[in-house]
Parts: structure tokens; sequence; C-alpha cells
């Protein structure tokens, strides 16, 4: 009996292992991840305005590099700001952006059905529909494109062994200057922290 037992636990064992390993990204897996984000902006990011925070669809693809390291590149639909008067809710202009980002992924349990990860890269942010509103209304306001560095925390909750649910977490610096009818009117210091929830594909 205790013999049957024994083998029983091995048996056990070995499937849990097995189920385990099944999970994993390899070499040369490509991870495919779409849901929504949310740009949240450092307050006191201008002297005389403040730039909200947006919300749009985000999609990011990995590339498995080994087990544990990946190459990922974020991708969105148009992230929309609202513009106010420092410290009022007076709205005095709006603008879009675009931030793709390409990181180096260090991934810490990539058995595992629950894989945290590590992120470091640099980011390009580029502002286009800039609009004056308000009391600003009638005059032409610009925002300059930034470079910045991104740091980024996350998560792979594993489904099975190609599907997944992800959160994750960036700080991506995004420091510009912006303009009426070409006078500056300050540094634009956004450096926002970047939440994300997604769902995932594995092939």
């Amino acid at each position: 009996m205790k013999r049957k037992q024994l083998a029983l636990a091995i048996a056990a064992a070995t499937l849990m292992g097995s189920s385990s390993l099944a999970l994993g990204h390899d070499a040369g897996d490509w991870i495919v991840r779409a849901g929504a984000s949310v740009v949240d902006p450092k307050s006191n990011n201008n002297p005389i305005a403040d730039v909200d925070s947006g919300s749009s669809l985000t999609v990011n693809f990995a590339y498995m590099l080994t087990d544990r390291w990946s190459v990922e590149l974020l991708a969105a639909y148009p992230f929309e700001h609202d513009i106010d008067l420092k410290g009022t809710s007076i709205k005095i202009g709006e603008t879009k952006h675009l931030p793709p980002t390409l990181s180096l992924q260090y991934h810490l349990n990539p058995t595992g059905a629950f894989q945290p990860y590590l992120g470091a890269g640099v980011n390009y942010t580029t502002f286009f529909s800039e609009k004056a509103v308000g009391p600003l209304e009638g005059l032409d306001l610009s925002v300059k494109d930034s470079w910045g560095l991104s740091l980024e925390v996350g998560v792979d909750f594993m489904l099975n062994d190609r599907w997944l649910i992800n959160v994750d977490a960036r700080y991506i610096e995004i420091e510009t200057g912006a303009f009426l009818n070409g006078v500056g009117i300050g540094d634009v210091n956004i450096n926002p922290m970047v939440y994300g929830v997604h769902v995932g594909y594995t092939f």
C-alpha cells in the first residue's frame, strides 16, 4: 500500500512539474497583449497649467530572447488630455499623444502560473492635435515631442499554455515644453505612471 501511495505521489509531482513547465515561455515565442491603460501625470507638471490624466486602448508585443529575457514594444490608440489652468478646473487646452516604448524585460518566474517581470527601456512621445480653448481660445498651442527613460513592473497570470491575463505599471519620463503663439510658457514635466490591464496570447 505504501509503495502504491508513493508511486501515486511521484506521478502527481511529475504531472504538476510538467504542467508548470508547459506554462513557461520559450526562446522564440511571441506574446501579444491587448487591453487598456491609464496615463496619470505627476502633479505640478507646469508653472501655469496642469495636464489631466487620460486613458486609451493599448497593445504590446513581446519577443522572448530566452526563457527569461524578452524585448517588448508598447503601442496605443492616441491618449487625449485636458489642460487646466493651474489650481482650477478651468480648461485652457487639450492635446493628444502617442507613447511608443521599447523595453528589455526580465521574467522572474518563467515556468509558473504567476509570472512577474521587470523592464527598462526608452520612450518616444509625440504630441499632436494641440488646441487652446476657453480663455486662451484663438491662440496657437504647441507641445514638443520628447524622449525619455521607462521603468516597468508587471505580471502575467497564465490561464493555460497560450492565454494569460496581464497587469502592469510603468513610470515614463516625459519632459517637454509648451508654447503659445511660439512663446514658451515653461517646461511640462508630465512624468506619468501608466497602469494597464491586458489579455494576452502566446504563439
